[in-house]
């Protein structure tokens, strides 16, 4: 790692800052920060390569190299499976390049409920590279309690928000 700069490896030995701000019978927020050492126009680029960091774990088919973002209102993230099928894990309402990349839906087993959710990705330039602020509101209708899923899919959303961040460390 000889040629790295100090601050650099001190921003990669920072975790993401994670919570679940709220939660209710009816819905949950959560909310991530994150500092990752690159631009925030080269931060926005790598959120559309979405293939090259999300954890294939989180994926249907096992393997986030299906998976793909479209950076422009009405875009998908989407991931193309084996056997020819498709899954719609969200659709893109807002992208303002370097700054905001907004989305609706359902991640994972959130998707065959009854609800709505939004994330949220807002990119700030700070020293040493760029800040996201990940924020996912859920809210609607569930089988058994919402609250229950509030933890898991912040465990989710932060590994994902540390990936990036290895990634952009390459």
């Amino acid at each position: 790692m000889r040629g790295i700069a100090p601050a650099l490896l001190a921003l990669l030995a920072v975790p993401a800052a994670a919570e679940v701000t709220s939660t209710s019978a009816i819905h949950f927020d959560i909310q991530s920060h994150i500092i990752v050492p690159a631009t925030p126009a080269r931060t926005y680029e790598a959120l559309g390569q979405i293939g090259s960091w999300w954890n294939g774990a989180h994926s249907y088919s096992g393997n986030a190299s299906n998976m793909r973002l479209e950076l422009w209102a009405g875009g998908c993230f989407c991931e193309t499976l084996p056997d020819g099928g498709t899954v719609e894990h969200m659709h893109v309402i807002q992208a303002l390049p370097g700054r905001v990349v907004r989305m609706s839906g359902g991640l994972g087993p959130l998707q065959s409920e009854a609800l709505a959710g939004t994330l949220t990705w807002s990119l700030r330039a700070v020293d040493g590279g760029t800040e996201i602020t990940s924020t996912y509101l859920v809210s609607g209708h569930v089988r058994g309690e919402i609250a229950n899923y509030a933890a898991p899919v912040d465990a989710v959303v932060r590994e994902q928000m540390e990936r990036l961040r290895a990634y952009l460390a390459r």
